[in-house]
Formats: structure tokens, C-alpha cells, sequence
């Protein structure tokens, strides 16, 4: 039922208007997928929840609504996998049951939120109205055995419309989840090509396929992390030129201050006794000449150094970052580089905070980088086999205060879309699968290299990173 209305900016009011079942054009040719050994473990995590802000469509509500659902369902056509529901079997595989059952579409409005309120200062933290354009908040993975595995949201704002999606994490990582998202809108642009330009790959005989059962308890899992904590979120915006300042400077080409002086000014300038940090390590022997670190790798390195400041830790606190990478192409022979379903490991790299601290961001940088480059075929199955040893749920979370999870990729082609009257003014996020120390990465806007950081953090800790001159000298307006 529609909400009441309101006037006030600072609480907008959103209205659902219609709710539908959309089923695909054609019936399914699979029976089943069996969730594979990186699947099965997201069935603790939240729906992925992303959409796209939209400026104002050339028709009417009517004649949207009616594009949108078509075009749903001759996509979901070639994705029969997302109108299925999960289903455990006797022997406690789980499976993607391509049942037909349909997905949810909900049709909103709100007649307060524009598509220019996102147009925040860099001072702003993200509107929370945003949060309001996914469905199935809270939701774990695992309740796919009776809800739908997708549902789409369309709210059509004052001078734009927001497109939010909402998939099942055990049936898609972000590179499955953006092909769909990018197919629903080639398919509504060309009003329903008999060929899309990106088939998914539905195989399942890889590498990630186990004989291997993940027990659950009754009623299923829990979440791993509480999701009642007070939080802020902020996008940080780093030009090409930003991020380039940041490559060159982990990866020692031009003069630098060394960290220790560096971080001296910085304890003396916040009030820390004597400044007071762990002995300088030298680094320059253990980086090889052919080994330099990405623009990425230096990016989440200065992130890494400056939240672990903002937290004020102890010297001997040891820090964690969590990147996740897409194994498509670190597997020999490779998966299909549109692999449908989950083909993410996680990889962690620690250091203390004061080692973190001490050193330069060089240091940091070079630890990520290894780390990443070091994730190959043997590395893959070795993490598969430790899996099936000890079959598992993924600890999605910050558990000693000192943890960092980066999600999503500057290279998903979050702007390759275009419904039909442009590409995407923003993208954006909902609620799901965010704790203290959660960050996803987008790419800019405006293309050419740029980054978006999307910064989730107990609200102390944001404060400090925004007093962070290291940090800060990088973001762009």
C-alpha cells in the first residue's frame, strides 16, 4: 500500500505502487545447477543489492513499466537460472532449481528524491533514502529456497528513476551479476534482440564442482555479522590523476618523505606523545624490479594505512585487508570469462598497525600486491581442497576492530548500460552485507581510470579518516 506522503527532503517518502510476478518469455532448457565450493559458502551473506540512477525517461509511467517488465522477462530467458529457486536435495547438495518460478518486480515512486540529490558535497555521507530502493533487506542468501533469487526494483523519482537490482549471492558474484544487469538493458534498448551480445556460461564441470556437503542447522544460517551498529557511509572520489600520484608513489618513483618522518608530523600534530611508532623497515631489497603494484593495489594500500590510523590501534593490533578476486582466469584451463555463479576466493593480508604505520606506503602496497599476483592455479585449488576439508560459511564481518573487506571491482562495467535514454548518472548500493570496515569499489562516473570508494565505518572512525591529510590529499571533489 502507498505510503503517506511527505514534503520533508530529509525523509523523503517512497511509495510502492504495484508489486509483479515477471516470468521468463520462454521456458527453461536447464534442470538444475549444483551450487559449487565457492557458491555454497555465500549462503550466510545478504542478497547483492545494486542499482543505477537514471535521468528522466522520454515516455510515461505507464509505457516504462510496461518496457521494463518485457524486457525482464525475455532477459531472464537467457538467464533461466534467476527465475529458479534454491533447492536441497537428500544428499544435501544444494541446487539452482530452473523452475520458472519467476522473479519480483516492484514499481515505486517518490515525488521528493531527485536525480540531482545525489549531487552531495564531499563533505556529505550517502543519503539514506537510497537503502529504499531494493527489496529483501536483510536477507540471507539461503532463504532462496522460497523467495525469489531476483527482484527488481524501478522508482521513478521527481526527474529520473532509480533501477535497483537484488540477486541471490550464492547464485552470482559481480562479475555474473553485471552481465545481467547489462543484458536486461541491452535487451530493453533494442526491445529484445534474439541474440544478446554476452551469453553466460552455464558449465559446471570445473574445478569449483565438490562432492563436498555444507551442513546447516535448522532453519538455516545466521548472519555473520550483528548489522545493528551505528555506521556512516560516504563515497570518496579519486581522479585518474589522483590514483596515478598513488601508483608513482608506491611504487617508489619520485621522492618521497620517508614514513617515519611522515608519521611523526602526523602523531605530533594529533596530540601523540613523543610521536611515538614502531621502528622504520626497510623495504627497497624486497620489492624485485618487474614487480609493480596496480593503481588499485596502491589505492587500497593508502585506505588500508589510513583507517588503521583513524582507529587509533595499538602498535601490536594486528590489521587484516580482504580483497576478493575473480578466479575465471587464475584457473588452468580458465573458466569462461562469463562464468555464471560465484568464482571469488578471498585472499587476506595482515600486518600489525604499527609495521603498517611505520613504514611506507610502499610497504603495504608491495604485501597486497604479492598477495594478489601469488593467487594463481595452485593457490586456487590448494583453497578448494582446505574447503572441502572443512566445509564452511564465509565470516563476512569485522570480529577484532581491525579488519577491512573490500567488495566489488573498479572493472565491472557498472556504466556499460543504457536502458534506452542514456548511460547511468550514479551507481549505487543498499543495505545488505555492511559492517564497520566494509568498502566497495566502483568505477568513476566518468570512466578513464577514475575510482569510487564506498566507505562503510563506525562513525568515530569516518571522522578521523576525514581528518587524514594522507588520505584526503587524494580524494577529488
Amino acid at each position: 500500500m502507498p505510503s503517506s506522503s511527505s514534503s520533508s527532503s530529509s525523509s523523503p517518502s517512497i511509495h510502492v505502487v504495484s508489486k509483479f510476478t515477471v516470468y521468463p518469455e520462454s521456458k527453461s532448457n536447464l534442470k538444475s545447477l549444483k551450487l559449487s565450493v565457492s557458491d555454497l559458502p555465500m549462503l550466510s551473506c545478504q542478497y547483492i543489492q545494486k542499482g543505477v540512477l537514471l535521468s528522466q525517461p522520454p515516455f510515461e509511467s505507464a509505457a516504462l513499466i510496461y518496457l521494463l517488465k518485457n524486457s525482464l522477462s525475455k532477459t531472464l530467458s537467457h538467464f533461466p537460472a534467476l527465475a529458479g529457486r534454491l533447492q536441497t536435495d537428500s544428499d544435501g547438495h544444494v541446487h539452482i532449481l530452473c523452475n520458472d518460478a519467476g522473479v519480483l518486480f516492484v514499481h515505486a515512486k517518490s515525488d521528493i528524491v531527485t536525480a540531482h540529490s545525489d549531487d552531495q558535497g564531499a563533505d556529505d555521507d550517502i543519503p539514506a533514502y537510497f537503502r529504499k530502493f531494493f527489496q529483501f533487506d536483510n536477507t540471507l542468501s539461503y532463504a532462496g529456497h522460497s523467495k525469489p533469487i531476483v527482484a527488481v526494483q524501478v522508482t521513478e523519482l521527481r526527474d529520473g528513476v532509480f533501477i535497483g537490482c537484488t540477486v541471490n549471492h550464492a547464485v552470482v558474484d559481480g562479475t555474473s551479476f553485471w552481465n545481467f544487469f547489462n543484458t536486461f538493458a541491452e535487451v530493453c534498448k533494442l526491445k529484445g534482440p534474439k541474440k544478446i551480445s554476452k551469453s553466460p556460461d552455464f558449465s559446471r564441470d570445473t574445478v569449483f564442482n565438490s562432492p563436498a556437503v555444507l551442513q546447516f542447522p535448522a532453519g538455516g544460517p545466521s548472519a555473520t555479522f550483528s548489522g545493528d551498529e551505528p555506521l556512516r557511509e560516504k563515497i570518496f572520489h579519486f581522479s585518474r590523476e589522483s590514483i596515478l600520484k598513488l601508483k608513482l608513489r608506491a611504487n617508489d618513483k619520485q621522492p618521497e618523505i620517508s614514513g617515519k618522518i611522515r608519521n611523526d608530523n602526523w602523531a605530533a600534530a594529533n596530540g601523540k606523545p613523543n610521536g611515538k611508532i614502531a621502528p622504520v623497515t626497510e623495504f627497497r631489497s624486497e620489492k624485485k624490479p618487474t614487480d609493480e603494484i596496480s593503481s588499485f593495489q596502491s589505492l587500497s594500500a593508502q585506505l588500508w594505512r589510513s583507517v588503521t590510523r583513524a582507529r587509533n590501534l595499538e602498535q601490536n593490533k594486528t590489521t587484516t585487508f580482504r580483497m576478493a578476486v575473480n578466479c575465471r582466469h587464475r584457473v588452468d584451463p580458465r573458466l569462461h570469462p562469463l562464468y555464471f555463479g560465484n568464482a571469488i576466493q578471498s585472499i587476506p593480508t595482515v600486518a600489525s598497525a604499527g609495521e603498517l604505520l611505520s613504514n611506507d606506503l610502499r610497504w603495504g602496497a608491495y604485501r597486497l600486491h604479492r598477495n594478489v599476483v601469488a593467487h594463481d592455479d595452485a593457490t586456487v585449488r590448494r583453497g578448494i581442497k582446505d574447503w572441502e576439508s572443512n566445509p564452511r560459511l564465509f565470516p563476512l564481518g569485522n570480529f577484532d576492530g581491525a579488519m577491512i573487506t573490500m567488495g566489488s571491482s573498479p572493472r565491472f562495467p557498472m556504466y556499460d548500460n543504457d536502458f534506452g535514454w542514456g548511460r547511468p548518472v550514479a551507481v549505487r548500493s543498499g543495505r545488505a552485507n555492511k559492517f564497520d570496515g566494509k568498502i566497495s569499489a566502483f568505477p568513476g562516473s566518468e570512466g578513464n581510470g577514475s575510482v569510487d570508494l564506498e566507505v562503510v565505518l563506525a562513525p568515530e572512525t569516518m571522522a578521523a579518516l576525514e581528518k587524514d591529510m594522507e588520505f584526503m590529499q587524494y580524494v577529488s571533489s
